[in-house]
């Protein structure tokens, strides 16, 4: 172990590491290696490997601490070397910042301190040296306060305790009668650290540490730990971040923005993070620490000129007042302004991406101490990625990997205004299940959706504690949807993200009552009729109306999509039910329609009381009446949805769900159902009985239903090929699928095909002209996977329903998953939530191996996926490892398959 490198030194131009170094010497210290090498001013130092991180967890804090020492010491002279000052000597002592850097940006979720080195003799030394007592002791009083919170544990625990540092600051100047930590004098902050010392010494019992290497020691340990602080592992977990990632330490030299009126300290990005625009920004202070900038303890003015007068229109702040009290940087310091704008564009020249940079001003002369690429905003990716390629600064490859598909969500749906959403208040939380911002009045029951647009033209947030298929016109006439239950893939989830409607779903803090119509939650009651809101992004639920503002999806965007067309080679398709979906899908791209639903064209109006006919009839002549009045409204559907996609694949799935989910559970619906019907209750209830499953999941459905029932396979087949030909009658193309869900064994799939290619050389010899037509099926059952070989013979194609066939390959329900679900993430039983992201080493090998074996017998066996996975990245970029030749997804998700495809390709 004693010859492995652990630490990094940069400084004076030269580094021993370089930007390309992100895993070993994570983002921070790879950039400061970067920066270095290319010239720019840069205070010297070293970083300590992320190795050195997950050594910290193996073998603890003495351990290590025992192996660095003495890289850790030799890096130290090198600084010492170039600065002609000394760590730990009493006239000329070095003072050094301590900071984290992971290979991935984490903002603000780890520690940082500043002047460290500081102590009793040194801050003597510095005040004698600078000839500014004031600035020492100012430095002293942050690196006691700093290292306190940090090292010590002198944070506060809960949200209601006040940081014990910041009561004796606020008590220091209440005594003094000033308002600003600036105004405080040179005893005032002597004081500040001798109240401080006794404060640490009363809550922890100890000194504070005067020998800088004990306190070198603390805080590199203690950067190492805050690896592992609530923030951080919450931040890595919404960014998908691996914990085995771990930080860097970086160590640098101390370069002072509070030195006085002459000093400063910013952040500057090289373009806006928020809309994109090709404008240098940022904030600094004088006289000021970095901390100072992003605490938020005193207003940051603006860096450039342009900046200062926005914000001071935003502010109703005039002109005049401006110049004098709010002055930029460019106006301030013009000349440290130059180099910075010089430096800042060097960067992104050299980057070839949006810097976020860090900066610090010591008595007029400029250092820089970070730069990476920006976080931004779904907008600003777009623009910022196409702008850069017009400029000519990247080429049309990087402009399409520089576009997470993700991101793309927050372009295609309504979002909060900004403004309104800072003073909204948050009543619970729920999973993000569809994307979007949806605000109206809350109704508990799907048809008072529908009754609440029909009477005001208003939309309803439709609050259910879950939903059922029954429940699709409510939501579709709903501005969103809130469950207390259910997963991301809920039906209620799916069903929203296929509409592209705002959901939030398994909010488990929703206590519902349907019959007093209230939701109580966290001390909060809402009744009928009150407004709430929600944030399909984020999960969370608001009380009231919060205002909203319809995406910006400008030309950057749909030459974005161009590119990722051109580079793509796994084909997008959309889950479409009805011809408006597909049209949407249309309009994103969608090359064909993956799956068409046909039970959800059942639910409305008079079609369930067709369907229900069926399901109540005696015998098989009894169906044929019932199904021979839904085969004109099927066909017609069919026809909506050929026309959409204009020549493009359209795969039908024949019926899929048990027929109990068609029929009303409850007394009261049981017994319209009978007074609409004409029969008699009891008949009613006697059927729905006789209906009931212990495992609908697995009972009669799918293929099931169509082997059992010849006549419902006909009327479908029939209704499908009938549509096909009146639409290319009328002179356009179609391309027709028929899909046979949840076939296990490939008899079931020649009993149904048998029944469609009968019906449709019916139809061919009644009209005397043919069509082409694919069969394929459904691969959702295991065995369906693992004989893939026997239903190749049979199926033209396959389409990989992943949702069920991850709920049979793992044996988890998606509807009561989320009971153990959390336990599982957190203790690392499963990486993912399996229904969201796909499964490789499970559901992913059924699905290779599949592919394998249809293939080896029908060479040019199209196969695709259908699931909801289908719309994320990381399972597309699966699909395009395994060779499928397309993804269906839902309409709103088909941008972000596209991009994704693109990724998978170029990678």
């Amino acid at each position: 172990m004693a010859d492995v490198k652990r630490v990094y030194t940069f400084g004076n131009k030269e580094a021993e590491g370089n930007g390309k170094m992100r895993e070993l010497l994570g983002g921070k210290g790879a950039n400061l290696a970067e920066m270095n090498l290319i010239g720019i001013p840069v205070p010297p130092g070293f970083t300590i490997t992320t190795e050195v991180c997950a050594e910290f967890y193996k073998h603890g804090k003495e351990a290590v601490i025992n192996m660095l020492r003495p890289e850790v010491e030799k890096a130290m002279q090198n600084i010492e070397n170039l600065t002609g000052m000394k760590f730990g000597d009493k006239e000329m002592p070095l003072l050094v910042s301590v900071r984290s850097g992971a290979r991935a940006s984490m903002p603000g979720m780890m520690d940082t301190i500043l002047n460290l080195g500081m102590n009793d003799q040194a801050v003597e030394a510095v005040a004698k040296r600078t000839g500014n007592p004031r600035f020492a002791w100012d430095s002293y009083r942050r690196f006691v306060q700093m290292y306190g919170d940090v090292v010590l544990g002198m944070k506060p625990v809960s949200k209601e305790d006040h940081d014990p540092f910041e009561v004796i600051i606020e008590e220091q100047k209440a005594k003094k009668g000033v308002k600003n930590d600036t105004d405080l004098t040179t005893d005032d902050l002597k004081e500040l650290v001798k109240n401080f010392k006794a404060a640490v010494k009363k809550q922890t019992g100890e000194d504070f540490p005067a020998c800088p290497w004990e306190q070198l020691w603390g805080a590199v340990c203690a950067v190492f730990g805050s690896w592992m602080n609530d923030r951080a592992i919450l931040y890595r977990k919404l960014n998908n971040i691996p914990a085995e990632w771990g930080t860097a330490v970086s160590v640098q030299a101390m370069v002072f923005g509070n030195m006085g009126e002459n000093s400063a300290t910013g952040v500057a990005f090289s373009r806006d993070a928020a809309t994109g625009e090709n404008l240098f920004n940022g904030e600094y202070l004088i006289n000021a620490q970095g901390e100072d900038v992003v605490a938020g303890i005193r207003t940051p003015q603006q860096i450039t000129i342009e900046g200062s007068k926005r914000w001071a229109v935003a502010q109703k702040v005039s002109e005049q007042d401006r110049k004098t009290k709010f002055p930029s940087l460019e106006e301030v310091m013009p000349e440290v302004y130059k180099e910075l704008f010089d430096i800042q564009h060097h960067l992104e020249q050299y980057f070839k991406d949006m810097q976020d940079i860090e900066f610090t001003i010591q008595d007029g002369k400029l250092w820089m101490l970070q730069c990476r690429s920006g976080k931004r905003t779904g907008a600003a990716m777009v623009k910022i990625a196409m702008d850069m390629l017009r400029e000519g600064l990247i080429d049309e490859k990087t402009a399409v990997l520089r576009c997470e598909p993700a991101k793309l969500d927050e372009l295609l749906h309504p979002v909060f205004d900004k403004k309104a959403i800072s003073n909204a208040q948050v009543i619970t939380k729920g999973l993000p299940a569809s994307p979007g911002a949806a605000t109206g009045p809350v109704v508990f029951f799907a048809e008072d959706a529908e009754k609440t647009l029909e009477k005001t033209g208003k939309r309803a947030i439709l609050v259910r504690i879950e939903t059922s298929p029954e429940d699709l016109k409510g939501m579709l006439d709903a501005a969103g949807i809130l469950t207390a239950r259910g997963g991301m893939t809920s039906h209620a989830a799916v069903v929203a993200r296929g509409m592209g409607k705002c959901c939030v779903s398994g909010a488990g803090e929703l206590q519902i009552d349907y019959k007093a119509r209230t939701i109580q939650v966290n001390g909060f009651t809402v009744k009928e009729g009150d407004w709430i809101s929600l944030n399909g992004s984020t999960g969370e639920v608001y009380l009231g109306q919060v205002a909203t503002m319809a995406a910006d999806v400008s030309g950057d965007f749909g030459q974005l999509m161009d590119l990722a067309g051109k580079y793509s080679v796994l084909k997008v398709r959309a889950n479409a039910d009805t011809p408006k979906d597909a049209a949407q899908a249309f309009s994103f791209g969608a090359e064909g329609i993956g799956l068409c639903r046909t039970e959800h064209m059942f639910f409305e109006g008079d079609r369930i009381k067709a369907f229900r006919e069926m399901i109540l009839a005696d015998d098989e002549a009894g169906r044929r009446v019932a199904l021979a009045k839904l085969l004109p409204i099927q066909r017609g559907d069919f026809e909506g949805l050929f026309k959409a996609m204009n020549g493009f694949p359209v795969t039908v799935r024949l019926l899929d769900p048990p027929l109990h989910e068609f029929v009303p559970h409850d007394e009261k619906g049981q017994k319209e159902m009978a007074a609409e019907m004409g029969v008699p209750l009891q008949k009613i209830v006697a059927k729905v009985e006789s209906l009931a499953e212990f495992n609908p999941m697995l009972g009669h459905r799918g293929c099931r239903l169509g082997n059992t029932y010849p006549e419902i396979t006909e009327m479908q087949a029939r209704a499908i090929i009938e549509a096909a030909m009146n639409v290319r009658a009328a002179g356009m193309p179609v391309h027709v699928e028929i899909m046979v869900p949840l076939v296990g064994n490939h008899k079931e799939l020649r009993y149904q095909k048998k029944i469609i290619d009968a019906t449709a050389n019916e139809v061919f010899s009644e009209r005397n002209d043919k069509i082409d037509y694919m069969v394929g099926t459904m691969i959702e059952v295991p065995r369906a996977a693992v004989t893939a070989n026997q239903i190749a013979e049979v199926a033209e194609f396959f389409s990989f329903g992943t949702n069920d066939l991850t709920q049979m390959t793992l044996g988890f329900s998606r509807d009561d998953i989320g009971k153990f679900l959390p336990v599982y993430l957190e203790k690392g039983i499963l990486k993912n939530d399996p229904f969201q992201i796909l499964d490789r080493n499970g559901v992913g090998q059924l699905i290779r191996e599949a592919v394998l074996k249809g293939r080896g017998v029908r060479e040019n066996l199209k196969c695709g996926i259908c699931g909801e996975h289908g719309g994320e990245p990381s399972s597309v970029e699966f699909c395009h490892y395994a060779g499928l030749n397309y993804v269906s997804c839902s309409p709103f998700r088909v941008p972000i398959a596209r991009l994704a495809a693109a990724h998978a390709a170029l990678n």
